[in-house]
């Protein structure tokens, strides 16, 4: 039983790491708090999963067993393949969300996750155990495992991730058992030198031709949409992180730290989490308020990282809910500034024209950098 449990959990966590599972939870994790992307996360993908149980379940009560594992270890090995793939950009991630922060969160993992490599492998797995809801307890884990992991190592490690290493371990590791299922599934009558041979130079050439695109982009220095979108969310956390340091004049100018009570406390929240903090209300935020502004700060600190904000929302080609926190540190610093915000940043020229309005010499200064 444990067995199963360590095995789907294993096949599963290297089968995403790198994939759109960690994009889709670094996106949600800009959006909304960390553990309630991490529940939508288990629900979706417990949803997603139980089906693939289900069916691999019902495959096992007409199919013969050996029949199964030869399938699954072609399974295996095609599954090997698709992990050496180049990843395209994905639009999953940029659905309007209509929903709470959980529901949002499990509809597009359980969508996104349908007929993809993990639900192909669940049912597999599904297929040839003898525990079926240990394999399903294990995939849905590691599904979470690797979403926490991928926003850690996006707020973390930005472009320092081994993505190249990571795709040709996980490769690797669904090449291992799927050979491995073969060999002691097939018939003995197709365990030969000859098909042996063949089958190794047949996976060589397929696995070069599946590794050119990977290592000719790695060469080129190419980022893939996990890398790129990891590297740019760790850029701009971390110079804003630096930047409110900047801001904040300490405890000797403006008292003891109130944390969240304090304006520039709730945005180092935000920069930290890299989401939205839910758990202070917008009712004690705004109670709060007009004592934040009243303290001093480094005024021309503020309109810098106003600027980076800026420059930011400018450039980035990522989802809404991606700039959601960006927009909210945003809003915060013209608070600071101005006693007021703007709600949105549809277009950099009309949010600059809307700021001349309110103050002209900040307006300029803005306008040079963005």
């Amino acid at each position: 039983m444990f067995e199963e449990f360590i095995r789907a959990l294993f096949l599963i966590f290297m089968a995403e790491m790198g994939d759109k599972t960690q994009i889709l939870a670094i996106a949600f994790a800009t959006r909304y708090k960390v553990k309630k992307v991490l529940v939508g996360i288990f629900i979706g993908s417990f949803l997603n999963h139980g089906l693939a149980v289900i069916l691999g379940a019902y495959l096992s009560s007409f199919i013969p067993i050996q029949n199964i594992q030869v399938i699954a270890g072609f399974s295996f090995i095609a599954f090997a393949l698709w992990t050496l793939r180049v990843e395209e950009d994905t639009q999953e991630e940029k659905r309007k969300e209509s929903f709470g922060a959980v529901i949002t969160v499990a509809i597009a993992f359980f969508i996104g996750e349908l007929g993809d490599k993990t639900q192909l492998t669940t049912i597999m797995l599904a297929a040839s155990a003898s525990f079926p809801f240990i394999i399903l307890m294990g995939t849905v884990s590691g599904m979470v495992i690797t979403g926490g992991l991928g926003i850690i190592v996006g707020s973390k490690l930005g472009d320092k991730i081994p993505e190249l290493a990571i795709k040709i371990v996980s490769a690797a590791i669904f090449m291992f058992f799927g050979i491995t299922k073969l060999y002691t599934s097939l018939p003995i009558a197709y365990i030969n030198e000859v098909s042996i041979v063949s089958f190794s130079l047949f996976l060589i050439l397929v696995v070069a031709w599946m590794l050119r695109p990977l290592l000719k982009m790695n060469k080129q220095g190419k980022l893939s949409v996990f890398k790129q979108t990891a590297q740019e969310l760790f850029e701009f956390y971390h110079q804003m992180d630096r930047q409110m340091n900047h801001i904040c004049l300490g405890e000797s100018t403006c008292g003891a730290c109130q944390k969240n009570n304090c304006i520039i406390g709730y945005t180092k929240s935000l920069i930290k989490d890299g989401s939205m903090s839910e758990e202070v209300s917008q009712i004690n935020y705004l109670v709060d308020l007009q004592e934040s502004l009243s303290k001093a700060y480094d005024r021309d600190k503020i309109i810098e990282g106003l600027r980076i904000t800026l420059r930011f929302i400018n450039y980035y080609q990522g989802s809404d809910a991606e700039l959601a926190a960006v927009n909210q540190i945003r809003q915060n610093l013209e608070m600071l500034l101005f006693n007021k915000h703007i709600d949105e940043v549809k277009n950099i020229k009309e949010y600059i024209k809307k700021i001349e309005q309110i103050d002209l010499f900040i307006a300029k200064q803005l306008t040079i950098s963005v």
